[in-house]
């Protein structure tokens, strides 16, 4: 009996032994998907990786190749699901976050990111001084600091200068003091070069939180994202940026371009492709404009 019964015992510790960790982890994988989306707030604290930035962005951007870019940011973006959408944030925050100007008159506004760039801010301001349009270039205080020769140009032509943060940093992923310094530090820079504080924020990515926003009313900030975008940081040909452009326009419509980027990134198609935009939106009849003047807002605080 002795005998038998310690058979009975190795065999129940060795199906115990073989059995027990498969189900486990069988069961961990099944509560616990790869693409789970995790509950949140605007004040969540974040846990995940750059994988995220693309979940989070695809509640917010217009565009599937907006949310392929934010995937593929080297610095880590912790998933923020239930990411409030920009209707939301608009909704809620009036005259602080907007996205268009009134619909009711033909205007648009063209917009440029991640700048100055020696290789394309100037080509890009060459165009619109030729076609005496002006834009709109949200800086980054980091390369305003190398290039002010390109800022002061914006503004000596006309254009508006806006605030993109010092570093292109992800502001959801940040604390309001660390986002407070990305505006104040870039200002700093922006200040001496065009003689003013500037108004407009555009954040990276398009990703602002609601503290952030309250903080941009008290501070006398607008943050500007966009309804149009031609998806030009993917290195597209000249016809495909005029695509995308055209097949979303409409009167009021901020348009998302770039005219400076990574070293990898090739924007000749924006260069290239700008004077036909030119052409193309005002033979339908929009007037171009800066952003102030399509918000009719001040473009300092």
């Amino acid at each position: 009996m002795k005998l038998h019964a310690l058979t009975r015992l190795l065999f129940v510790t060795l199906l115990l032994n073989i059995t027990i960790p498969t189900s486990f982890v069988s069961s961990e994988a099944a509560a616990v998907p790869s693409n789970r989306v995790l509950p949140s707030s605007s004040t969540a604290n974040h846990s995940d990786t750059a994988a995220a930035v693309h979940e989070t962005a695809a509640a917010q951007e217009t565009t599937a190749a907006q949310e392929t870019a934010n995937a593929n940011e080297t610095t880590a973006a912790p998933r923020r699901s239930a990411a409030i959408s920009w209707v939301t944030l608009e909704r809620n925050y009036p005259g602080v976050f907007v996205t268009h100007g009134p619909r009711g008159k033909r205007k648009a506004a063209l917009t440029f990111d991640d700048v100055p760039d020696p290789r394309y801010t100037g080509k890009v301001l060459d165009v619109l001084a030729r076609y005496h349009v002006q834009a709109t270039f949200f800086v980054l205080g980091s390369l305003a600091a190398r290039h002010p020769a390109l800022v002061k140009r914006m503004q000596r032509e006309g254009h508006t200068v806006g605030n993109h943060s010092y570093n292109h940093a992800l502001f959801s992923q940040l604390s309001q003091e660390q986002f407070r310094r990305q505006i104040v530090r870039t200002d700093a820079v922006l200040t001496p070069l065009i003689g003013y504080s500037p108004r407009f924020i555009r954040p990276p990515y398009g990703e602002v939180r609601p503290k952030q926003l309250q903080w941009a009313r008290r501070n006398g900030y607008i943050v500007v994202n966009w309804d149009v975008d031609s998806v030009d940081w993917r290195s597209l040909r000249s016809r495909t940026v005029i695509l995308n452009i055209r097949k979303t326009i409409q009167p009021g419509s901020i348009i998302l371009q770039h005219a400076g980027g990574g070293p990898t990134q090739d924007l000749s198609g924006t260069v290239e492709a700008l004077p036909r935009i030119i052409r193309l939106l005002q033979s339908k009849g929009y007037e171009l404009v800066t952003v102030p003047e399509l918000l009719g807002a001040s473009p300092e605080r």
